[in-house]
Parts: C-alpha cells; sequence; structure tokens
C-alpha cells in the first residue's frame, strides 16, 4: 500500500542514514527481543498505556474504534494512536528504534520489515500465535505467509490487502465515445499497447480540443492526458506497470519471497518499461518531472486525467470527490491473455524494545482479529486480511455505492502476484529509483536497466 493523508512534522531521514540507524540500535534491543506475551511476562508489562502508529489518515477513525473497544475489554490497557503522512512515518520510526521513542505496535510494510526483522527490531510473535491459538488460515491465502521472516520467524499478523484496478472519470470517457464495457474489456501488449493505449490515446485531449489520436494532436499542449503518472515506480511499480509486466511472465526475482537475483536486465521487462516511458514522450502521459510534489488523485478530480492506475486502498478518495462521476474498470489483459495485479498484505508490527511487550502483543493480536477487522470493514477503506471480514468490506462498499469487482476479482480469479520480498530492499531502491526515473523522464533508453539490474545483484554477491 502506498498511502496519503495528513502528514505530522518529523524530522525527516535519508535511507542511507535510516538503515545505518537501525543497525546502530539492534545491539541495544536485541536483550528484549525474546520478550512476548507468554508466562515471563511482568505485571507492569502487560498494562498501561501503549502507541501505536498507522500512516494512513483515511483508516485513523477506524483503528481509534479499535482501540476504544480494546480499552473496554482490557480496561487496564491504554492505545494512543499517532498518524503520520508516508514519508514522515518511516524517518520517524527509524529515528525512533535509535532514539528509544518508536511505537510499541505500528504498521508495517512488506518493503520495509525484513530489514527490520534483520536488525533486531521487531518482536517475534511465534510464541504468542501459538499460546494465543491464533488461527493464522483465518487470513487470505498466502498473507500470513508474507510475513514469516527468512529465519522462519513470525514478524506482523496480516491487516488488510490490495490490489490494482483503474479509476477513469466516466463522463470524460463518455464525452470521447469510450463506453463503461469497452474500459472493462481493454488488452494491453508491449509493442502497440492494444486495445489500452488505443483508449489511451483517444482520451487524451489537446488545448485545441484535438484528441491524441487525430491529426494535429500537440503533444506540448496537453490539456487532459489519457492516463495518470504518480512516479516511476522505482523497482517495484506497484502501482505504476507492475499490472502490465505481470501479463508478460516477467517477475521481479528469482523466487518471492527472498529473492537473491533481479531480472530488470529481462527483455520482456525493458520492452514494458520502453511502451511505458513512450506514453509521456507521446504526449499521452504527463511528463516525470511534472509529478513532483503533485497528487495523481487530485489533477484527476480537476479533470487532468482520465485514467488512474491505483490500489484499493484509494478507493474512498476516488470515490469521494464531488462533482466526479468515478468508474472503476479491471487492469487490461496481456500477452498471456489475463489480468495481473500485485497483490500486497499490509501486517501490524511489535517493536522488539517496547517496555510493555505482553500489552503490546495482546493488542497486534487484537488488530489481526475478527472484532477489529470486522470494523475496519464496516468502514469501507480498505480490505480486511480476514477471509470473512473482506467480504464485509465488499459489502459495505456496495452499500455506498461502489462496485469494486475489479480490486476482488484478482483474488478470486488468482491473477495475482506477490508485492516482491527481499533482503536489502532500501539498497535496491537506492539503485532503481534513479534508474527508473532516467528512463520515465526520456533521459535513458530501457537497456540501461541492464546495468542497474547488475548493480543490484552485486548487492547479494557479497
Amino acid at each position: 500500500m502506498k498511502a496519503t493523508g495528513t502528514t505530522a512534522a518529523s524530522t525527516k531521514a535519508t535511507g542511507r542514514k535510516a538503515a545505518g540507524a537501525i543497525a546502530a540500535a539492534a545491539a541495544a534491543v536485541l536483550a528484549l527481543s525474546a520478550c512476548g506475551s507468554g508466562g515471563g511476562a511482568s505485571a507492569e508489562e502487560a498494562k498501561g498505556e501503549i502507541s501505536y502508529w498507522l500512516w494512513d489518515a483515511n483508516q485513523l477513525p477506524a483503528y481509534q474504534q479499535c482501540a476504544d473497544d480494546f480499552h473496554k475489554a482490557n480496561p487496564d490497557i491504554t492505545v494512543k494512536i499517532t498518524q503520520r503522512g508516508w514519508d514522515d512515518y518511516w524517518s520517524t520510526l527509524t529515528n525512533g528504534f535509535v532514539a528509544g521513542t518508536a511505537p510499541d505496535v505500528f504498521t508495517d510494510h512488506l518493503a520495509k520489515y525484513p530489514e527490520f526483522a534483520k536488525t533486531g527490531q521487531l518482536l517475534a510473535l511465534d510464541d504468542a500465535v501459538a499460546n494465543d491459538h491464533v488461527d493464522v488460515a483465518q487470513y487470505n491465502k498466502g498473507l500470513a505467509d508474507l510475513w514469516v521472516g527468512e529465519d522462519g520467524k513470525r514478524y506482523g499478523l496480516p491487516k488488510d490487502w490490495d490490489t490494482i484496478s483503474l479509476f477513469y472519470n466516466k463522463k470524460l470517457a463518455a464525452d470521447a465515445g469510450v463506453s463503461e464495457d469497452q474500459m472493462k474489456s481493454l488488452s494491453w501488449n508491449p509493442q502497440d499497447g492494444g486495445t489500452y493505449e488505443k483508449a489511451i490515446a483517444h482520451l487524451t485531449v489537446d488545448k485545441n480540443g484535438k484528441r491524441g489520436d487525430e491529426p494535429g494532436f500537440d503533444k506540448t499542449k496537453v490539456a487532459v492526458y489519457g492516463l495518470g503518472l504518480t512516479g516511476s515506480g522505482s523497482g517495484q511499480g506497484q502501482t505504476e506497470w507492475s499490472y502490465l509486466t505481470g501479463t508478460t511472465g516477467w517477475t521481479h526475482t528469482d523466487k518471492n519471497p527472498w529473492g537473491t537475483h533481479f531480472n530488470y536486465d529481462d527483455p520482456k521487462f525493458q520492452d514494458s518499461i520502453a511502451w511505458f516511458a513512450g506514453l509521456a514522450d507521446k504526449g499521452y502521459m504527463p511528463k516525470l518531472e511534472t509529478t513532483v510534489g503533485a497528487s495523481m488523485a487530485d489533477t484527476f478530480a480537476a479533470g487532468k486525467s482520465v485514467i488512474n492506475a491505483n490500489g484499493s486502498w484509494m478507493i474512498g478518495q476516488y470515490t469521494g470527490y464531488k462533482g466526479v462521476d468515478v468508474g472503476i474498470a479491471p487492469t487490461p489483459t496481456g500477452p498471456d491473455g489475463k489480468r495481473s495485479s500485485m497483490f500486497n498484505g499490509l501486517a501490524d508490527s511489535v517493536w522488539a524494545g517496547t517496555k510493555k511487550p505482553a500489552a503490546a502483543v495482546k493488542f497486534a493480536e487484537y488488530l489481526g482479529s475478527a472484532a477489529c477487522q470486522d470494523v475496519v470493514a464496516s468502514k469501507a477503506v480498505v480490505f480486511p486480511a480476514i477471509k470473512t471480514s473482506s467480504d464485509k468490506a465488499e459489502a459495505a462498499f456496495k452499500a455506498k455505492g461502489v462496485d469494486v469487482t475489479p480490486f476482488t476479482q484478482q483474488v478470486k480469479e488468482d491473477t495475482t502476484f506477490l508485492f516482491p520480498i527481499a533482503d536489502k530492499a532500501a539498497k535496491v531502491d537506492g539503485i532503481m529509483k534513479p534508474a527508473m526515473d532516467a528512463v520515465v523522464s526520456g533521459k535513458q533508453p530501457a537497456s540501461s536497466l541492464s546495468q542497474a539490474n547488475d548493480q543490484v545483484n552485486s548487492l547479494f554477491n557479497k
């Protein structure tokens, strides 16, 4: 999940500094990593105030209710919730590991937890799960396994899942003569873009009213882009391009999770990225430099783009814009004849440095239970990890007039692939983000990604 929301002020740290900070703090907390909710917990460890952090402002009301309900059932434990925007969240968290001010429990991400676990920042939950009879089979297929580290220990209990679909402006599509049925049956290939590119081109309009597929279209003066852009996607491309590359037979790594060989040199990948970058050159998609500091969703709401590929955690924001009739279409079918979506799942983790391990673990278990996830489901913001709660969320969305089938069908039709989980994610990102930025901005050809791939793989050969 990538998230939006109100950002609280905090000190920012670069990825390199953050990684170093985590390593520096590891020795200080390793002694605490064996603590848990097991029989050795003291009375003080099982009561008092604990802190919980999350980054998505849209989910804050649901989790505040979960915290209140938890307190009613456990009067000796009070939960203080803090919400920070995505960037500040991670820099403040890693600084907190060093300063001893990290939250007792926090929302964790698949791209982050391997490094946290490796440096001793996370409490293993295996004993608590066994002792408290937590049924990991209650979660949607594959979610629980994602949070078992390379060392075989569990570092999170699943909270929600997300897939990718196409949000589109119904009025602008209708004005262009693109029907809802056409939007639901798009196809794509990396050679000519298929009907997906045809739709994107036709939905693009320059300031003189010429469409992208019409003679005289001026790509230097675009009023409405057929496809919005949020960034280059770095090495994951979760919302940007992974729903396309996933239909070609390409995979990020040799295995997932815990791959040690990346495949950014694969012609299937490079052909796909060359097509993607070409959309900006043709004027059908914003240039990368124009996206800095801009919200793709907000520009969509302003009528500046027609199609936005984005995650299910954004349903509330897109459908909440007043005066914008938003449709949701599935991602296009690809060369393999199927759709594809990255399947990401968040979890709640417990900091190894918590002074209230028993209380923290108890709350983490509550967050991973139907009692809390049914509350989250009722708010129609995200899809909870528990299967029955997820079904309730789908019904809650429907009650609000939102058809979320394009997101759920990816799971039901088994057209998903897992978010790439690997060690050294921060270093991989440090290589791939500038490399992908250069390609998507048109400064380098897609073939340049072979050199970046060599650099990434050298990280795992040391």
